[in-house]
């Protein structure tokens, strides 16, 4: 037996989740069983999904169960295998993250080709976030020549991905954070017009400022007043690929708006949701692009990382609060 610890949803949040909503358990882990391997997990990602995930309603994924680990995202190394296609020291992509180590057949395991680049980039950069932006900036959005991209959210691990494949593209883009350290950073990966949202008190007004001409390209990972002032600010014909609304998960009551919605029928907008394992089929075309993109220098990422499997809980908060650059990630060995 090995001991491993864990992080089990202890009860379903009402509004913004609490550390109470969460329980830290220990578990005695057997060998690995016929087919399976046993993985010591090295880092874990916490996503906003997660948060629709914590509610018992019906979704394009299960809710979490009560009493039980959380799933998502995590890289780790084999440390024992009864399969001959994992061996221990392989590096595998699983989506059994918020825990230490388990064990989990073979074929719920992606063993992990790194190309050069770090294993958790493979949980941002590389991995669900970057095909996110990939699929929703290029076949969502349909970006085109001389397009004018705005994009909320933006120097999370899935905006300043957006922004950097619109930029390696030649585009012109503006990027909304909040705080100065956030806009410094959109700075720094070329971003054209950087609005620290926190410091304008009109965000229509903003991105009329820095976008005279309007925009044709609203990549949403907030929503609310983020989608009213890119509807106000959208030329005819604009293309609206809506990946998140975060300032929406944890409002206990329907919002108000978006007010001006009606802006789509004379501008003739489109406006299309959608999740990222519906465009899986981008998969080696992402990675071919994105590598190359590295190796030019034309994308870079920032992590935001706590130590610890107890410290996982914080990580998810911190991503509501806005304490993240780039992508949290939990380093758990």
């Amino acid at each position: 037996m090995t001991a491993a610890r864990e992080i089990r949803l202890k009860s379903r949040p009402q509004g913004l989740p609490t550390h109470d909503n969460f329980e830290l358990v220990t578990i005695d882990l057997p060998d690995p069983g016929p087919g399976q391997a046993q993985v010591r997990n090295l880092w874990m990602t916490v996503d906003p999904y997660m948060r629709g995930r914590m509610n018992d309603v019906k979704s394009y994924v299960p809710p979490f169960a009560l009493g039980e680990a959380l799933q998502g995202g995590a890289v780790g190394e084999v440390v024992a295998s009864n399969d001959p296609s994992l061996k221990p020291g392989d590096l595998v992509l699983s989506m059994l993250g918020w825990r230490e180590a388990f064990n989990a057949p073979v074929g719920a395991l992606q063993k992990l080709d790194t190309q050069g680049l770090p294993p958790q980039a493979f949980l941002g950069v590389a991995g669900m976030p970057g095909l996110t932006a990939y699929a929703g900036l290029l076949r969502v959005a349909g970006l085109k020549d001389g397009d004018v991209v705005f994009v909320s959210g933006a120097a999370g691990a899935v905006g300043s991905m957006v922004c950097q494949i619109a930029k390696a593209k030649g585009h012109v883009v503006i990027g909304s954070a909040g705080g100065p350290q956030k806009t410094a950073y959109l700075k720094e990966i070329g971003v054209d017009h950087a609005i620290d949202y926190k410091a304008e008190p009109d965000l229509t007004a903003a991105l009329a400022r820095v976008a005279p001409d309007g925009i044709d390209v609203y990549f949403d990972n907030v929503g609310g007043e983020h989608l009213e002032a890119a509807l106000n600010a959208a030329r005819p014909f604009a293309r609206f690929a809506e990946c998140g609304m975060i300032s929406m998960y944890n409002s206990t009551e329907l919002p108000p708006g978006p007010r001006n919605l009606v802006q789509v029928v004379g501008k003739q907008i489109r406006i299309q949701g959608f999740i990222v394992s519906t465009h899986a089929d981008l998969q080696d075309d992402f990675q071919r692009d994105l590598v190359g993109w590295v190796r030019e220098g034309k994308v870079t990422w920032k992590e935001t990382v706590f130590e610890g499997i107890e410290r996982a809980p914080d990580a998810f908060l911190g991503l509501f609060a806005g304490e993240n650059l780039g992508k949290m990630l939990v380093k758990l060995a």
